[in-house]
């Protein structure tokens, strides 16, 4: 694969105090639409799927939510509406399934929130299920949004997703880390450079890979996408260091992205400053 090459004058840098894109910020619909499914858990833990599915029921006009679970857990939920159970591995976690595959595939928009334990079992599982999505002609492929641990679990097989489009990546520094090791990539990003190689790294690499990525660097949010590149400063958000990764940022930037197709660079820009 060829690298794009690197500006210099750093046009490509928005820099994000007040809304860059309020438009967006204004066009939810009143009515509910949209299908939305949250994947994650495994049979020790689950408790971020069901909150931040709880969230987005509470918080946007989703017509369809499901909350997507290894069948480990059938029985150690309370009867909740929308939950579909999917085979799983002995240890508990996601197996490889069809009905795996048309989890990432079918809604308009798939979470994979993590709580997903260590297991390559799983790992190649939601590869496979990610890989089969991708379309063999020019067609979108739905909106895939990939967040906390799952970061970790599928960094290792990220040469064979991450040329999927219409992909977001929501990943601290080390794990950008991981998935730029995994793929060979020749320029790394560093926990102490300063933020403007950072940017341009990130521009670099969007250029040649076509995910969205989301990530924190230097008291900035940063999200990288087809080369553009926007900051926002932490203390202009409602975010912490540690609530930044709770899982609702990433509910709030697949429910917008959900509604603002195609425009994955502005809509996941715009919901960082969404209240």
């Amino acid at each position: 694969m060829a690298f794009a090459n690197i500006s210099s004058d750093l046009s490509y840098w928005h820099k994000q105090s007040q809304p860059l894109f309020d438009n967006l910020l204004w066009n939810i619909p009143e009515q509910k639409t949209g299908h939305i499914a949250v994947v994650g858990g495994n049979s020790q833990n689950f408790s971020t799927v069901v909150r931040i599915s709880e969230f987005i029921n509470q918080t946007f006009p989703i017509k369809t939510l499901t909350t997507v679970l290894p069948d480990a857990l059938r029985g150690k939920l309370p009867p909740l509406p929308n939950l579909d159970f999917l085979p799983s591995t002995e240890s508990g976690s996601f197996a490889k399934s069809r009905q795996l595959e048309l989890a990432v595939s079918s809604p308009g928009a798939t979470l994979i929130i993590g709580d997903l334990s260590r297991n390559s079992a799983t790992a190649v599982a939601l590869s496979d299920a990610i890989a089969s999505s991708m379309p063999q002609d020019e067609t979108l492929p739905n909106l895939l949004v990939l967040a906390r641990d799952s970061i970790d679990l599928l960094a290792s097989e990220a040469g064979r997703w991450l040329s999927r489009p219409n992909t977001i990546i929501i990943a601290s520094m080390a794990q950008l880390q991981k998935l730029f090791r995994a793929i060979y990539y020749p320029r790394m990003i560093l926990l102490s450079q300063p933020l403007i190689p950072t940017l341009e790294t990130l521009h670099k690499f969007t250029l040649t890979y076509p995910a969205t990525l989301l990530t924190f660097h230097q008291d900035n949010i940063i999200v990288a996408q087809g080369g553009e590149v926007s900051t926002t400063h932490l203390v202009d958000t409602d975010y912490s260091p540690i609530s930044l990764w709770s899982g609702q940022l990433a509910a709030r930037v697949t429910a917008l992205n959900l509604y603002n197709p195609k425009q994955n660079f502005a809509a996941t820009t715009a919901a960082i400053l969404m209240h």
